[in-house]
């Protein structure tokens, strides 16, 4: 039994430290997936959508923590009984969005692995049932090392995902496993279909007021695109860089669109304000968010394909 303890202990533990990992190089990501989580019609608790992100963090540091903590054997008890109940609250919320058809992808290996709901939900009964063995058993599970370096361990990890956090958010993921990665040409994309039967680029519609340019936005060289999905909350010094930018790009014989879900008067009111040189288009606001963690966000396209992209605060290592 000894033994059957250590294989749970490590597929649970690794399982939990690779899922924090790869939310934790995108934050926004499964902030942006709580937020559908609490919205109207789902768990109905849109008091919660303003405490998203800090909540996801907080989420993403334990669920990696607790993973480390079981690894190196620190505290079992409280360790493994902590995994059980997030595995239970998990395990709730995978079967609720299935059942009631609410979340189509539940973020739980952020955009790394996408499972279906049902999928996540089957994975977090058979987490569950480990993690309940885990807790009978804890007392076969032995420290790594002495006291002192058990307890320094997690607390080392905490301080590294904070500041990882902090740096992803200030600029973009360090890992992107989305279809608009750099390299990545969208037109294919949009005709590659996954496993749920859906194109991996999809809702990516980018409209004027009279007429889709998508089709040619894509056959084009040369284009460059600031992405702003919500005007109304973006960084104002964010459409200052956008300005030096797409002058600076125009210079050199870009095409140069502004994107957006926002309504025409908010459109209206920052490019006079700012006083744009640009034309915005419409594009679906979930597919803006998929497209780069930034807002405003600079996307550099050559017929299609992403050449790069990068936050305005990093404009000056924009390769145009």
């Amino acid at each position: 039994m000894k033994y059957i303890v250590q294989i749970l202990r490590y597929f649970v533990g690794l399982t939990f430290v690779f899922s924090g990992f790869v939310k934790l190089v995108d934050p926004l990501g499964s902030a942006y997936k709580f937020e559908e989580y609490f919205a109207d019609g789902v768990l109905n608790m849109e008091f919660l959508i303003p405490y998203a992100l800090p909540f996801s963090i907080v989420l993403i540091l334990v669920e990696l923590l607790l993973g480390i903590c079981l690894i190196i054997g620190y505290k079992s008890k409280l360790t493994t009984w902590s995994i059980l109940f997030l595995t239970a609250f998990f395990l709730f919320l995978t079967w609720f969005s299935a059942y009631y058809d609410k979340v189509t992808d539940c973020g739980c290996f952020g955009d790394a692995i996408t499972l279906t709901p049902w999928e996540t939900f089957y994975k977090n009964v058979i987490l569950i049932i480990m993690s309940g063995v885990l807790v009978w058993k804890h007392y076969d599970i032995i420290p790594w090392f002495g006291v002192f370096y058990t307890k320094w361990i997690p607390f080392l990890f905490m301080i590294l995902g904070l500041w990882i956090s902090y740096v992803v958010l200030m600029h973009l993921p360090l890992i992107d496993f989305r279809a608009y990665a750099v390299g990545n040409d969208l037109a294919k994309g949009m005709e590659t279909f996954g496993d749920d039967g859906v194109p991996l680029v999809h809702d990516f519609s980018l409209e004027s007021s009279t007429e889709d340019l998508t089709e040619e936005i894509l056959s084009t060289d040369k284009v460059v695109l600031v992405v702003a999905y919500n005007i109304d909350i973006s960084d104002e010094n964010g459409f200052v860089v956008s300005k030096f930018v797409a002058n600076q790009a125009k210079e050199q014989g870009y095409t140069i669109y502004g994107l957006t879900a926002s309504s025409d008067e908010e459109i209206l009111e920052v490019t006079e304000r700012f006083d744009l040189p640009y034309e915005f288009l419409f594009c679906d606001g979930t597919t803006l968010k998929t497209i780069i963690r930034a807002n405003p966000g600079i996307v550099v396209l050559n017929k299609g394909v992403v050449m790069d992209k990068k936050s305005w605060r990093d404009y000056e290592d924009l390769e145009l």
